[in-house]
């Protein structure tokens, strides 16, 4: 019998502009684990979308695009946000090929998902009134309850939410026409006049995206919370009690853990059901 792992290609758009950031380290995290659960061999490479303008081939199984600082509509007609789309553009035109069989999966976090919102005209992005920043409760709609990247997962589940941007004004009868689902949409905010925003899409069969973190790990947050530097920019920007209540709500089990190990691990299983046999997510 051969031992030899299956071989699995996966790249990671980074769009980060060499900002520090735990998300990088939270998507390899997340890979790695994958690769060591299912004994595959994952070959990994990454790509500086937004300062080397890198975008990956079509020679890949699966792409995660990750979050990033500034403005998802500053970078509107930008050499690097053409190159971006425009591989985004090739991924749907080879996953519309019908002698394609083996699809090309994307998932879009957090500004990458806002920049897909862009992309498939799925709603408003703007500027929110203040930054998002914590933990927070994120709420199903009803297609949710039979998405499978989301098995495992309670209603509401909690999620690391780190933006100073959001959409909002869903544009239904597009989305319907292109057969984009919404997903889960951010906390009731009864307190104040402000539509809730979207929190996860999927755009197509093979592309799904969320406004938050789900590679984020209760681990690696702690850690960013405690480095002085970080925890002295959060205090001085969202006041302490907000800084103590997410160090709390880290430690809590039931919080940010089950949606990191249900997201992106159900998202890479899925991906791969066509050319890895693996257990179906349950």
């Amino acid at each position: 019998m051969s031992t030899e792992k299956q071989q699995l290609r996966i790249a990671i758009l980074d769009l980060y502009a060499c900002t520090s950031n735990q998300g990088m380290r939270g998507i390899r995290k997340t890979i790695q684990e994958f690769e060591e659960k299912n004994q595959l061999e994952c070959k990994v490479s990454e790509f500086e979308v937004r300062l080397a303008h890198e975008v990956p081939s079509l020679d890949f199984d699966i792409y995660i695009s990750s979050g990033g600082p500034g403005s998802p509509l500053e970078s509107e007609n930008s050499e690097w946000e053409n190159l971006y789309f425009n591989w985004l553009q090739q991924v749907i035109d080879y996953n519309n090929d019908g002698n394609n069989h083996l699809k090309k999966h994307v998932f879009f976090i957090c500004h990458s998902f806002q920049l897909a919102c862009r992309f498939f005209k799925a709603g408003k992005v703007i500027n929110r009134k203040s930054q998002a920043f914590g933990v927070f409760p994120v709420h199903f709609l009803p297609a949710a309850h039979h998405e499978i990247i989301f098995k495992g997962l309670s209603d509401p589940f909690y999620a690391v939410d780190s933006r100073d941007y959001q959409v909002i004004q869903p544009n239904l009868s597009h989305l319907n026409k292109i057969g984009a689902t919404i997903l889960a949409i951010e906390k009731a905010r009864p307190h104040v006049p402000y539509e809730r925003a979207l929190m996860a899409i999927r755009f197509n069969e093979f592309m799904f995206g969320t406004q938050f973190h789900p590679e984020a790990d209760a681990i690696g947050m702690i850690e960013y919370l405690h480095n002085e530097e970080k925890k002295k920019t959060v205090i001085e920007n969202h006041g302490e009690p907000k800084w103590q209540s997410m160090v709390e709500q880290l430690h809590d089990p039931e919080k940010i853990k089950n949606t990191y190990t249900c997201i992106l691990p159900n998202f890479l299983t899925a991906a791969i059901q066509n050319k890895i046999a693996l257990p179906t997510p349950q």
